[in-house]
C-alpha cells in the first residue's frame, strides 16, 4: 500500500510538473504564431476608425499605430480584428484576441478580470451638440430633461449617468449611430472623448462642442488590457508605450489621425 501510495504521488507530482511548464505566457505564443491579435471597436476616431485608403477600406488610427509598434517590438504581424465596443474585452476574455487596445479606460470593476499596461493616454471628455446651440448648453443644467446619447460600455456612459442624473441618457451600440441621432435631432447632444468628439466634428459641418463637459475622474486614463498573468507581453507593452509617451510619437499618432478625419 506504501508504495501503491508513493507511486501515486509520484505520478502526481510529474503531471503537475508537466501542467505547470506547458503553460506559456501569450507572449510566447504570439511569437510562435507569428502574428499580434488585436480586437477593437473602428467608430471612435481619432483613436481607431474605419476609412479608404488607396481605395481599400482599412482600419487606421492612433490606438493601431500603437498596435503596430507593439507588433514590431513583439517581431510578428498584426492582425486586427474589429467589433462593437461591449464586446472587445469579452473577446479578449475568450482568447479571440492577444490584447484589446480601444480607447480602454482603466476600472477598479474592469482589474477583477484583466490586466492592463501603464497609460498612454489621459481621458479628456467632451459634449456634441448641433451647430448654432453650443451657448445653449453652457452648463449641466441646461441638459435637464434633455437626451444625451452614449456609447454602450464606455466610461462616458458611467459619468453621464453619474453626473446628468436629470437627462434622458441613451446607450447606444456605436459611437457613428449616436453621431447620427443628435445630427436627426433624436437626442440633444452626445458624450464622448474630447479627441474623439473633435473628429466628429471635423466631419461634421453641422455639429459643434458644447462650451461644457462631464468632470474626468484624476487618474482615469487609457490602456492596453489582457488577459491576467501575462507579465511578458505586459513588459513588452509597457516598454512601446514609455517611448511612445516620452518622445511625445503617441500625441503625434493623434495629431495625424485627426488631421486624417478632417480631411475625409
Amino acid at each position: 500500500m506504501k508504495k501503491l501510495f508513493l507511486g501515486a504521488m509520484a505520478f502526481l507530482v510529474a503531471v503537475t510538473l508537466v501542467a505547470c511548464g506547458s503553460k506559456k505566457d501569450a507572449d510566447e505564443s504570439i511569437k510562435e504564431n507569428k502574428k499580434l491579435v488585436v480586437a477593437v471597436s473602428p467608430d471612435y476616431p481619432p483613436f481607431e476608425f474605419k476609412t479608404l485608403v488607396d481605395g481599400k477600406d482599412q482600419v487606421v488610427g492612433s490606438d493601431i499605430k500603437l498596435a503596430q509598434a507593439i507588433a514590431n517590438e513583439l517581431g510578428v504581424k498584426l492582425e486586427v480584428t474589429t467589433m462593437s465596443f461591449d464586446n472587445v474585452l469579452s473577446s479578449l476574455q475568450s482568447g479571440k484576441a492577444d490584447l484589446a487596445i480601444s480607447g480602454i479606460s482603466v476600472t477598479d470593476e474592469r482589474k477583477k478580470t484583466f490586466d492592463f499596461s501603464d497609460p498612454y493616454y489621459e481621458t479628456q471628455n467632451a459634449i456634441i451638440v448641433r451647430k448654432g446651440q453650443e451657448s445653449t448648453y453652457s452648463s449641466l443644467d441646461a441638459l435637464k430633461g434633455k437626451k444625451v446619447a452614449v456609447q454602450k460600455g464606455t466610461i462616458e456612459e458611467g459619468l453621464a449617468k453619474k453626473q446628468l442624473k436629470d437627462s434622458i441618457v441613451i446607450s447606444l451600440t456605436a459611437m457613428g449611430e449616436a453621431i447620427n441621432e443628435v445630427k436627426s435631432g433624436q437626442v440633444d447632444a452626445v458624450d464622448l472623448e474630447k479627441p474623439v468628439a473633435e473628429g466628429y466634428v471635423a466631419q461634421n459641418s453641422d455639429l459643434t462642442l458644447a462650451s461644457v463637459a462631464l468632470k474626468v475622474d484624476d487618474g482615469d486614463a487609457k490602456a492596453v488590457a489582457m488577459t491576467k498573468g501575462n507579465d511578458k507581453l505586459k513588459e513588452a507593452v509597457n516598454k512601446v508605450i514609455k517611448k511612445l509617451k516620452a518622445d511625445g510619437t503617441y500625441d503625434e499618432y493623434i495629431k495625424d489621425a485627426s488631421k486624417y478625419t478632417a480631411a475625409e
